[in-house]
């Protein structure tokens, strides 16, 4: 684009879709579906989930499973999150439109500690009806960088929290065969925030010629002169989960799990933390209603997903499980924002792709003891560098995982979980959709996952 063009361009349509690319990338963080929903399927790196039904947690893999409980069970767990995201710059550069050149600034961590939390209540009501209830946290994310990386006009922090609420029944239709459904009420609070470029801004309107001598905006990338803006919102939406479990044998059995997408109309507002130089200009020059505090609004669909497992017990004491997950990651196909004031619905384009995960696991029980192990095998639903984001710098991921259960009282278990997550080379060469500048590096990721649960059986 030759500057003569960028100048032609409306500074509405800029701020709209800086906010369209910040939803955009919620969208990336809601790809990291979080699966850590009790530490005994941590240990086996989840693998045969919609099938074991060992305890309470099957609320959430598969409500049929709860005809494999007896009585009433309690299920309580904490998963640490421990991401590193180490960005290693390799020239992430300025538009070229405004004069390109690199951009200033230093490498950063996006990694932060996340707590997950889980709680899960079953009851067996006969040998026919059984319910539960699950409280858990289906998906979320949270990168955070220092307000000057280099990055830092596509994101600073990043953060999705969700709490879903699943009311399930479970009936058993045969010997060999039960099914199970649930509700779910969820609830997804979102918050978003990154530095405006001030000085692209201004370069980007007819005043381009007195930016530097008017208000200090001439020089691209200037951090002296950068502005803020930070999105928030919330919603509840509702959707359903099914399952089935088939036992042919007392050795063996097979589950199918199916959860529904979850449609959120996120509702919230923007503000702006604009430095003097940039509400100077935006005084003199702008419309009214542009950079001014105001609410917005975008649709973020969470997509469904599909899991079928197996589970075996070769022995007593030796089981195997395997397990394949489908998630529909390409529902992304479009994002739509909409803005309060003077600035026109933004639309931005997707090109995700959906995911597999395939797991194996097993499990040694003797006595009191449980010992656990899994491998899983995790897709990215980000096609490459060009797409990848510093909001969610995902790749694919090998899990290693173990586990160790004690029954330490005669109704209570309690059982840790570990995985190590080992991401492949995560390249990144991203040109934003606000400013046209590139972020280019590549991060060097991994996750360790620590699990831990109390099982009460009343």
């Amino acid at each position: 684009m030759h500057m003569q063009n960028l100048s032609k361009l409306s500074l509405q349509m800029i701020f709209g879709l800086a906010l369209s690319v910040g939803i955009a990338s919620l969208a990336q963080a809601s790809g990291f579906a979080i699966i850590e929903h009790s530490a005994t399927g941590m240990g086996n790196a989840f693998a045969g989930g919609s099938a074991i039904a060992e305890d309470a947690s099957t609320v959430y893999f598969n409500p049929a499973g709860m005809m494999r409980l007896e009585g009433t069970q309690l299920v309580n767990a904490i998963h640490i999150i421990d991401p590193e995201a180490d960005f290693d710059n390799k020239g992430s550069t300025l538009n070229p439109a405004v004069g390109g050149g690199f951009i200033s600034g230093p490498d950063d961590d996006g990694g932060d500690l996340a707590y997950v939390p889980n709680l899960y209540i079953t009851h067996r009501l006969n040998n026919s009806w059984a319910l539960g209830l699950g409280l858990n946290a289906p998906f979320g994310l949270t990168t955070d960088y220092n307000n000057n990386w280099v990055g830092r006009y596509t994101a600073v922090k990043s953060e999705l929290l969700t709490v879903n609420i699943n009311p399930s029944i479970a009936y058993r239709m045969s010997d060999q065969f039960s099914v199970g459904v649930g509700m779910n009420v969820q609830y997804a609070d979102v918050e978003l925030t990154n530095a405006l470029d001030s000085s692209t801004i201004c370069l980007a309107t007819a005043a381009a010629p007195v930016c530097g001598a008017n208000w200090g905006l001439g020089t691209p990338g200037n951090r002296a002169v950068d502005s803020k803006q930070k999105l928030t919102g919330d919603d509840w939406s509702l959707g359903w989960n099914f399952g089935a479990l088939y036992e042919p044998r007392d050795d063996l059995r097979f589950g199918l799990h199916y959860r529904t997408k979850m449609s959120h109309e996120v509702e919230g507002n923007v503000k702006f933390m604009k430095s003097p130089e940039f509400d100077a200009f935006v005084g003199a020059v702008m419309p009214p209603g542009v950079f001014v505090n105001q609410d917005a609004s975008a649709r973020l669909t969470l997509p469904e997903t599909v899991s079928v497992s197996a589970v075996v017990d070769l022995t007593d004491e030796w089981t195997i499980m395997g397990d394949v997950t489908w998630t529909h990651w390409s529902r992304f196909e479009e994002l739509v924002v909409k803005f309060d004031q003077n600035q026109p619905t933004s639309v931005i384009p997707e090109d995700w792709e959906d995911t597999y995960r395939y797991s194996v696991g097993a499990r040694y029980q003797r006595d009191k003891l449980t010992l656990r192990t899994g491998v899983a095998y995790d897709e990215t639903a980000i096609k490459g560098k060009i797409e990848r984001t510093p909001r969610i710098p995902g790749n694919d991921r090998l899990w290693l995982s173990f586990g160790i259960g004690y029954q330490i009282f005669d109704r209570t278990k309690l059982d840790f979980g570990y995985s190590h997550l080992f991401v492949d080379d995560t390249d990144i060469q991203n040109t934003d959709a606000s400013f046209g500048h590139t972020v280019k590096g590549e991060y060097d990721a991994s996750v360790n996952i620590y699990s831990l649960q109390v099982t009460y059986n009343f």
